[in-house]
């Protein structure tokens, strides 16, 4: 009897356990998406500058600090937007240039650059949670002074030059609101310091743009 009911219990099993493993698997659930967030950085560096003799002439040094800062915008693609401002200023001297050859004028000048770039690009997925690369470029406009104390109104450069960028780096993120990146730039703002600058028509340069290199501090996801 008791062999009897243990045949009937088998065969009532049977019938489950073959139904289970003819059953397809339940599909995996999407990965979730990063929602779209807005962040805000700031961010200080130097940059080479394309006209460099130009600028060693009159201010001592072919490259120069900036600092700026700006929002930024990622979609739950990977995708990015942001504006950035940044500023240079420095003092230095009006010069005059013959055959390459620099005879300073004795007047000071403060020369100032302010850009204001928008940037777009897309963020990459590395094997590192916390480690983010990403490639970019974009337009800015690039506001250049020069000022001197003493000088006459026709003396002083005041102007505004359109320039392009392409930019990349790697963020790291070192939490949930807050994050560290390098990166790295080159500009070109061409034919803007022709009939600008009389050093920079002697040495035959008149990009304003160069490359730079910068830390970069974000707050936000």
């Amino acid at each position: 009897m008791s062999a009897l009911i243990a045949v009937i219990c088998v065969a009532a099993l049977v019938p489950d356990t073959a139904m289970a493993q003819q059953r397809p698997p339940a599909p995996a659930r999407p990965a979730a998406r990063q929602p779209l967030t807005v962040r805000a950085f700031g961010d200080l560096g130097i940059n080479q500058f394309a006209a460099g003799d130009t600028f060693d002439a009159t201010l001592g040094s072919s490259s120069g600090v900036f600092f700026g800062g700006g929002v930024e915008v990622v979609l739950p693609q990977q995708w990015f937007v942001n504006v950035r401002v940044s500023h240079f200023g420095k003092s230095g001297e009006r010069v005059f240039v013959q055959d390459d050859e620099v005879f300073p004028l004795g007047i000071e000048m403060k020369v100032e650059m302010t850009p204001i770039e928008v940037s777009a690009g897309y963020r990459f997925r590395s094997g590192r949670r916390n480690l983010i690369p990403y490639l970019g470029g974009g337009i800015g406009w690039h506001k250049y002074t020069e000022t001197s104390d003493f000088a006459d109104a026709g003396e002083n450069v005041k102007e505004t030059f359109t320039g392009y960028h392409v930019l990349g780096g790697a963020e790291y993120r070192l939490g949930r609101m807050f994050a560290l990146a390098g990166e790295a730039q080159w500009t070109t703002v061409p034919d803007a310091l022709s009939g600008v600058s009389s050093a920079a028509d002697a040495f035959g340069e008149s990009n304003l743009g160069g490359f730079g290199i910068r830390v970069r501090f974000v707050v936000g996801r």
